[in-house]
């Protein structure tokens, strides 16, 4: 194991050579794939495996980032999301002051945009005494996000 004030560094060329480099104080210890034995494929080997853990980190990345967000579709929202979507699509009249409005994304639970790219619609819940806790975010047009947890959570909508 490099103690503390050993650098390493491996280096890439385009046409495919690498050279692995060991510095530690003013000592240099080298190897490059121009060189003979077990180490050029050892060195191979490492670089597939970096490439591989790198890869997973990504995928996890994404996993846990917004770009997966679950979706659902059109056609299992309640049905007054479906009224709102029509509302949205033919620009009103909303039924709330607040529809409209643009939703700030502050939590970064949806994709970031630009300020102002995203606004908000309620969905009426039924029985509720004031606007619930559903809602439907607009961005471009057909891209649109439900919540029925207010903004917890978010699904894409499928159409």
């Amino acid at each position: 194991m490099p103690s503390a004030n050993t650098d390493l560094a491996l280096n890439v060329r385009i046409d495919g050579k690498f050279e692995f480099r060991r510095s530690k104080g003013r000592k240099l210890t080298r190897a490059s794939s121009t060189g003979s034995g077990l180490l050029v494929p050892l060195l191979h080997a490492l670089l597939l495996l970096a490439a591989v853990l790198a890869g997973l980190g990504l995928a996890e990345a994404r996993r846990n980032g917004v770009q997966d967000l679950p979706v659902v579709r059109v056609e299992e929202l309640p049905r007054e999301a479906h009224e709102t979507l029509a509302l949205i699509k033919q620009g009103g009249p909303f039924p709330y002051r607040r529809d409209g409005v643009v939703f700030g994304n502050r939590e970064k639970r949806l994709p970031p945009q630009r300020s102002g790219y995203y606004r908000e619609y309620t969905v009426p819940t039924p029985g509720a005494r004031d606007r619930g806790a559903r809602r439907i975010i607009a961005g471009v047009p057909g891209e649109y996000y439900y919540t029925d947890d207010h903004y917890n959570t978010f699904r894409r909508i499928r159409e």
